[in-house]
């Protein structure tokens, strides 16, 4: 199996903002289009609770949420979210965000270096940073 990643909302929404750096971008495009993409209900929790006036963003991302595998929190993520917050003081959404790419051997796309950087075993990407390997 390739590589799986598991995006955060940071990412998806600098995606519709075009805010994301061209490499990053042409990265999500890729992970969109190869059936990669995967998201936890929390980022869709959050993408939908802003709810934004302009209807076209609306519907683009709700085929954005369509064309991603959700998953759900397990017991294998609460405790692993347990052990993130101990460990590292993580705020819940995204200690649980990085436990549901652990327990699940994704790589987690985001740019909240901040939160993410601190975990050693989480597999991460800031898309903001990620450059080509042929550039």
């Amino acid at each position: 199996m390739g590589k799986r990643y598991l995006i955060a909302t940071n990412v998806v929404s600098k995606y519709f903002e075009e805010t994301l750096f061209e490499h990053g971008h042409t990265l999500l495009d890729h992970v969109l289009d190869n059936g990669q993409a995967y998201i936890s209900v929390i980022t869709r929790i959050e993408l939908l609770s802003f709810a934004p006036k302009n209807q076209n963003l609306l519907a683009s991302i709700n085929t954005f949420i369509d064309a991603c595998q959700e998953f759900w929190i397990s017991e294998e993520i609460v405790q692993q979210t347990i052990e993130i917050r101990k460990m590292y003081k993580v705020k819940l959404p995204d200690a649980t965000i990085a436990s549901t790419a652990m327990c699940y051997d994704l790589i987690l796309l985001s740019d909240n270096d901040s939160d993410f950087g601190k975990i050693p075993t989480l597999r991460y990407i800031n898309p903001r940073k990620y450059q080509l390997a042929n550039s």
